[in-house]
């Protein structure tokens, strides 16, 4: 192949002639040649050393790494790959971040460049690597801005650490309302038990139809976790299928406390001391384990009504001396009550 002037290596590449005037100047593509009106030549291997800096350019290096890939003999090309991974996942990384805030001010539906500018500071102080900016974001917001950024207040609580900034975070995603609901209901689902308990914590702090529905969905949950913490919930709202969960937490002990005074609200919101006095009986004459049968024997007593003193009344008599002594000092405080 006979030797190419500038201009028809450029045409030939792509690389413009300023390009190439500059791998010149820097030693980097040095054409071969030069005619005799000083006019700069290429040579086949010069072009193929063009299309080596090129190719190396595509993956991202510098015109300096170029250099010392193509010149040293001794250079490492794992090093340098390792090198760019790293910092190819930092770009994709920054990258992920801009389009995500992007996607937050989107959803926010903005009308005017005011809004942007007015949500831009609020994202990126949930986004924020210091736990008292991300309070102090979350806390400055209205209504309207949560509603806007729900997703963003969402993410930002379920990766939350810090206990300030979380309970912060939480006031205002309930200030978001409806808008919160979709993306916690989805983190029910993550395969992090960490994101999963803080969703259906953050959802049992919003007070609507939807979540209670998703509540009680959750009752359900493989994890122990978010159905107790969904059973503490729905039952403190006065849903009676709250009741088996609130059961089990009394007898295997787990924020049995709890459950029994969300036991005896449930009972008192929905006239249901008879049936649940009846099923605790029940759940007693099939139990053996006397921590477990003391426990029942206490939530007993934080029903109302007659059918709870009957009930406390018929256990003075149980065989477990423990039970007996629980149900007659228990019996004799709610005759005094009464």
């Amino acid at each position: 192949m006979a030797a190419m002037r500038i201009g028809e290596v450029a045409r030939h590449s792509g690389v413009s002639t300023r390009m190439l005037r500059h791998y010149d100047t820097i030693g980097l593509l040095a054409p071969s040649g030069r005619t005799s009106a000083g006019y700069r030549e290429y040579s086949t291997g010069d072009l193929k050393r063009l299309f080596q800096v090129e190719s190396l350019r595509s993956l991202g290096l510098s015109l300096a790494e170029i250099g010392t890939a193509l010149d040293d003999p001794g250079f490492s090309p794992a090093v340098l790959l390792d090198r760019l991974l790293v910092r190819t996942r930092e770009r994709i990384a920054r990258e992920e971040e801009l389009l995500a805030r992007l996607g937050d001010i989107r959803d926010g539906a903005p009308a005017e460049w005011a809004q942007v500018l007015h949500l831009i500071p609020l994202i990126r102080g949930l986004q924020s690597a210091l736990p008292a900016r991300r309070q102090s974001s979350a806390l400055a917001m209205t209504g309207k801005d949560a509603a806007a950024l729900a997703r963003a207040l969402t993410e930002a609580l379920l990766a939350e650490p810090e206990p300030n900034a979380a309970g912060a975070l939480k006031w205002a995603l309930r200030r978001a309302g409806d808008a919160a609901f979709g993306p916690l209901t989805w983190a029910l689902g993550s395969p992090d038990a960490r994101v999963r308990y803080r969703a259906v914590d953050a959802l049992a702090d919003l007070d609507t139809p939807e979540a209670s529905t998703e509540l009680i969905a959750a009752l359900n949950h493989s994890d122990p976790a978010v159905r107790r913490r969904a059973a503490l919930a729905t039952g403190s709202r006065g849903f009676g299928d709250a009741l088996p969960e609130l059961l089990t937490m009394v007898i295997d002990g787990d924020r049995d406390v709890e459950a029994a005074e969300t036991i005896g609200a449930l009972a008192r919101s929905r006239e249901l001391t008879d049936e649940i006095a009846g099923t605790i009986l029940a759940e007693l004459d099939g139990l053996d384990d006397p921590g477990a049968r003391l426990r029942l024997t206490q939530a007993l007593a934080e029903l109302p009504g007659e059918t709870s003193a009957a009930a406390l009344s018929r256990l003075t008599a149980d065989a477990d001396p423990n039970v007996a002594r629980s149900a007659t000092f228990l019996a004799g405080l709610a005759g005094r009550d009464g």
